[in-house]
């Protein structure tokens, strides 16, 4: 179920509503979007796009906060889909600002299955590669696409070089923009916008609402609605676990993860830093594993390559960080292994949720090193459960211990469970109540 608060302005009394299943056919979409929904074989909304569409076509801004995988994307896509039939003139109607190449990509794509039946151009623009398609790119950016999907990076680039031609910019879209302002790049966002008509609509899409999301939207946004679906919790298919480790130790656990559940044929572990990626898939490489990492390191061939290697089962394990996981929607993934603990713990819920899709079961499992552990709290007070913990194989002997009354490393060894009920010893039940 999700929950929407839905109000306006930023940070006003926000009511919370219960809404149930939407048809598109009840958003006020043209017949070709409706056409071309109906080939994809799309008939329900979900909530993110019940809600977004209809303000999104009466040209108010919007501030939306939906994790990955609730259809944020096609969200904004098909109202300002929707604005351009009939649109006869080639100017940039729609600018899309992304935080990776790989999102720039996939929403691209997604534009151009949702157009199949509406006349408009889009071209995504970002870095990497050999170069040879900044002739494509320039082109797009002075004679005007329909639609524009760029990384700001490269977008800035282009800037600099004086031709680019925002004059008829009416929709501007940041996506994920959590990430882009985790990433550094608040000021390029800034300067990209200082360079766009004042009077434009301004869609911004968040996974999380979090302090700095809003002085974003309070710079940007004119008289915004809001809209914030709750974060879900792991789907039930999820099967989750946590081992207590020291840092030495997490190489050899992932192995003998991996060696013990040989008929999974689809996992990614997750990292923390980019610089860890491809010591881990080189590890595991030796160690007889097929994985391969997906960084900033590797051109945007390259990393094309690993994705559809990883797609297809050529390679059982993909490595990745956050933010290069973004915008990779990949099916059917077997189990989900956080090498280290996420930073945030919505990120937590994004991370799992990548397996046990589509009602299927998945596994989840988190290494938890002792300064992690008070990340491992704020987990579990988010998704209101405590994760049960696995020992460790005897080979890899003692692990750090839990603290109940600290939330830390004891200093002492041990592998006693997470258990229920009042065993102060080796329980840890966050107060529900504390604020982070």
């Amino acid at each position: 179920m999700f929950f929407v608060n839905y109000g306006k302005p930023i940070l006003s009394k926000q009511i919370k509503l219960i809404f149930a299943a939407m048809k598109f056919t009840e958003l006020e979409l043209s017949t070709e979007i409706l056409e071309a929904l109906d080939h994809m074989g799309f008939t329900d909304a979900t909530p993110i796009q019940a809600q977004a569409i209809p303000l999104i076509l009466q040209n108010r801004d919007l501030i939306a906060c939906a994790q990955t995988g609730t259809g944020k994307t096609a969200a904004f896509i098909l109202p300002v889909l929707n604005k351009m039939v009939g649109k006869e003139t080639s100017h940039i109607d729609t600018l899309i600002i992304v935080p990776t190449r790989e999102l720039a990509l996939q929403i691209e794509q997604e534009i151009q299955g949702l157009s199949y039946f509406v006349s408009v151009g889009s071209m995504a623009i970002y870095g990497g590669g050999d170069g040879s398609k900044f002739a494509d790119q320039k082109d797009a950016l002075v004679n005007g696409r329909d639609i524009i999907v760029a990384t700001p990076g490269k977008l800035i680039s282009h800037l600099n070089l004086g031709y680019v031609n925002f004059k008829h910019v009416k929709h501007l879209i940041l996506d994920e923009a959590d990430k882009m302002l985790d990433m550094g790049f608040s000021d390029d966002l800034m300067k990209i916008i200082s360079y766009l008509p004042k009077k434009r609509q301004n869609l911004l899409f968040s996974a999380t609402m979090a302090a700095k999301i809003k002085d974003l939207a309070k710079k940007l946004l004119h008289s915004p609605e809001e809209i914030v679906l709750s974060l879900s919790k792991p789907a039930a298919g999820i099967t989750q676990g946590v081992y207590l480790v020291f840092d030495n130790q997490k190489e050899a656990l992932l192995k003998h993860i991996l060696d013990d559940r040989k008929d999974y044929s689809s996992i990614i572990v997750f990292t923390s830093a980019k610089d860890k990626v491809s010591q881990i898939a080189r590890y595991l490489s030796r160690n007889g594993i097929p994985a391969k990492g997906i960084s900033s390191n590797l051109d945007q061939e390259g990393r094309e390559d690993v994705v559809l290697k990883f797609r297809s089962r050529r390679i059982r394990v993909l490595v990745a960080t956050d933010v290069m996981s973004r915008g990779i929607d990949i099916k059917e993934i077997n189990m989900v292994i956080n090498f280290d603990a996420p930073r945030d713990a919505e990120d937590y819920v994004h991370r799992v949720g990548r397996t046990a899709r589509a009602n299927t079961k998945g596994e989840a499992v988190t290494f938890i090193n002792p300064k992690d552990m008070p990340k491992l709290a704020k987990i579990q007070r988010l998704i209101e459960m405590d994760v049960p913990q696995h020992a460790l194989p005897k080979e890899l002997g003692e692990g750090p211990e839990w603290n109940a009354s600290s939330g830390r490393q004891s200093g002492k060894g041990g592998k006693k469970p997470f258990k229920g009920g009042n065993n102060r010893k080796t329980t840890y039940r966050p107060n529900p109540r504390k604020k982070d």
